[in-house]
């Protein structure tokens, strides 16, 4: 007998024999007087009280595994039961296209500076992100694991980043007093974990990564998702038994970035750059091409060279310098302390002047160096290259520049008037390629009011014995491939392959035995996608004035199917039902709006949301036998018929 008892559905749950209620319900349904679905726990009720020759034994398999009963529910993805939650204002905090869209089509919410909440339209985007990522890292034969995001002091104390990454670097002490700290990267954890995994070259290459949350402690964070400090991020970590092994690592990841930004239909450029913080001697990133992107790239559009503006090489001049023409000249220029209004003064073009800028190299007591003072010469309409000057000998070790006391002790003169001529030996120059080639130019006079022109290398004062590529590069520079000129375009970093050698694993001692049984120590690379960045900039690369212009591979939704009237009309609703249905069933990602909503509201939302492609079903048209179309890129606009329908979709999104 079968009856209604206390924990009977929690004991066919635990026992998984929730999987044989269709049999059993199928047979009960052939009793009479029953209702269908009799074991829907809504309805639930005594079935049989006595035997019945018609019902038989069926043979189930039990394992214990708590899993529960849900009821049967509609699959249909409907904007009804969808949350969807758009603002017709921009939000007055919102600084740039990609913050303002998210906030406008609901895709985030502010819960703190730098932190959002992903809502249900967003984190859609954010799971597409994150599966194409995770096809092209398995492809490339990577394997996934996952990483505390707070991690141990010892570990980041034995790099030596605890103390060098500063204030970014988000530290926490627990109730017993150990520090810790909440990873913006993982290469001492991952590192830790090599060492204590990976004993023999046998065991190489191996090639780890996560999908995991990350928080930087950003000074002012902004711009929403684009430089938040908590976000998503996609970091790999590869490690080999020698450096052929490690270049073949970075090559592979290198040739499954192109195949993920590739995928997500992004406008992309690897470029090469400085390794920054993370260390390392080979790097490229992976910048998508944006005018507000914040970083500069440079190219030369009749070749294959790309870097990012901190790391392209300025070519010397290839002219020879011109002999001197002009005297030595002091000339008063009263409160004229820029370049351009000297030159304005003088009579003489930008390039003809020359700027000093003041660095300070402090005191270090443990090799006995004293506080030291540069003066950097560039021709007046360069800019300086902080990291290019960074890698100079010397000031690699750190500098900043010179304070206004530091200034009126070594040139006795203020900011905006100095120069090299008459210099003590205690300032050391460092002159950047294209001044060394100057001639009769324009400098600081080391006194209040006054520069000289005419300035002469080898008459004036001595030829520089430092000298270094310290500027920027501008567009119409040479190439430095010698394939034609540099172009620069704006670009926002996605993504980022560093070759790390043995930074890490020598500092954290992580080695495995080589053929010959001696222990040698692992080549590293790390890779790093940011997950969450990609969704802004996405936005940034496509929107227009209606809202966000999606990438097929990136819209919450690739098809949006608005029911005009069909909170009225059972035909528009039965329509829109078939039409779904279709176009599901051949492979696309499909919302239908049965929202009782004004079409022209409807029309806004999703045009804001950016979905690719949006079917118009309303009774007049159906009674023509037309479906309208709109292609949200380019807003254009055509019509179709219902057998039509799916492979019109289709044409159009492609």
């Amino acid at each position: 007998m079968l009856g209604l008892e206390a924990g009977l559905l929690g004991q066919l749950s635990i026992h998984r024999l929730d999987g044989v209620l269709p049999l059993l319900d199928a047979t009960l349904r052939e009793l009479p007087g029953l209702l269908a679905d009799t074991l829907a726990p809504k309805d639930l009720m005594l079935v049989i009280d006595q035997d019945d020759p018609n019902i038989g034994a069926v043979t189930v398999f039990i394992e214990h595994n708590p899993t529960s009963i849900r009821e049967p529910h509609d699959q249909t993805m409907r904007a009804s039961h969808f949350h969807l939650q758009t603002l017709k204002e921009d939000p007055s905090d919102a600084e740039i296209p990609s913050h303002r869209l998210m906030l406008r089509a609901g895709m985030v919410r502010r819960l703190g500076a730098g932190i959002y909440s992903q809502m249900p339209l967003g984190l859609r985007v954010v799971r597409k992100v994150e599966a194409i990522i995770r096809e092209e890292m398995n492809r490339s034969g990577a394997i996934e694991l996952q990483m505390p995001m707070v991690q141990p002091a010892e570990l980041w104390q034995e790099t030596g980043r605890w103390d060098k990454m500063g204030s970014e670097l988000l530290r926490l002490r627990d109730r017993h007093g150990r520090d810790f700290a909440m990873q913006p990267t993982s290469e001492e954890v991952i590192t830790d974990i090599a060492r204590q995994e990976l004993r023999s070259w046998k065991q190489l290459p191996r090639n780890f990564y996560q999908i995991q949350t990350k928080f930087r402690d950003e000074r002012r964070p902004r711009f929403g998702v684009m430089r938040g400090r908590e976000f998503v991020m996609k970091d790999a970590y590869s490690f080999d038994k020698d450096l052929a092994g490690a270049q073949r690592s970075y090559d592979i990841m290198f040739a499954c970035y192109e195949r993920i930004f590739d995928r997500l239909g992004l406008t992309y450029r690897a470029v090469t750059a400085d390794t920054g913080a993370i260390g390392g001697s080979r790097s490229h990133e992976f910048q998508v091409i944006a005018e507000t992107g914040e970083d500069a790239i440079a190219y030369c559009p009749s070749s294959d060279y790309a870097a990012n503006i901190e790391l392209a090489a300025a070519l010397p001049p290839d002219s020879s310098r011109a002999p001197a023409a002009e005297a030595m000249t002091l000339v008063a220029t009263p409160g004229l302390t820029k370049c351009n209004e000297v030159a304005a003064l003088c009579g003489l073009p930008l390039t003809q002047t020359v700027k000093s800028i003041v660095l300070t190299v402090e005191a270090d007591p443990t090799s006995h160096r004293e506080r030291q003072i540069w003066l950097l010469l560039l021709r007046g309409d360069h800019e300086m290259n902080e990291v290019k000057v960074g890698k100079i000998e010397g000031l690699s070790a750190g500098w900043r520049f010179a304070t206004a006391d530091e200034i009126e002790q070594s040139f006795g003169a203020p900011p905006g008037f100095l120069g090299p001529v008459g210099l003590s030996s205690a300032v050391t120059i460092l002159a950047d390629q294209a001044v060394v080639q100057m001639s009769d130019f324009v400098v600081g006079a080391n006194q209040v009011d006054a520069h000289l022109r005419g300035v002469n290398w080898g008459r004036d004062l001595a030829e520089p014995q430092n000298i270094a590529d310290i500027r920027q590069v501008v567009e119409g520079d040479p190439s430095p491939d010698g394939q034609g000129v540099l172009m620069i375009q704006r670009g926002i970093e996605v993504g980022h392959v560093f070759y790390l050698g043995t930074k890490y694993s020598e500092a954290m001692g992580a080695s495995v035995l080589d053929e010959t049984g001696k222990p040698r120590l692992m080549e590293m690379g790390c890779y790093g996608i940011g997950v969450t960045r990609i969704v802004g900039a996405a936005i940034e690369q496509g929107h227009d004035g209606r809202g966000i212009v999606w990438p097929r591979a990136l819209a919450p939704f690739e098809v949006v199917i608005c029911l005009v009237g069909g909170a009225k009309s059972e035909p528009v609703r039965a329509a829109g039902e078939q039409a779904y249905a279709a176009l599901v069933a051949s492979g696309l990602d499909v919302i239908l709006d049965d929202r009782d909503e004004r079409p022209g509201a409807m029309f806004a939302d999703w045009e804001l949301i950016g979905i690719p492609v949006r079917v118009t079903l309303g009774e007049r048209s159906l009674k023509e036998g037309r479906i309208e179309l709109l292609q949200r890129r380019g807003m254009l606009s055509s019509e179709t018929t219902a057998d039509n329908l799916v492979g019109a979709v289709h044409d159009l999104l492609r």
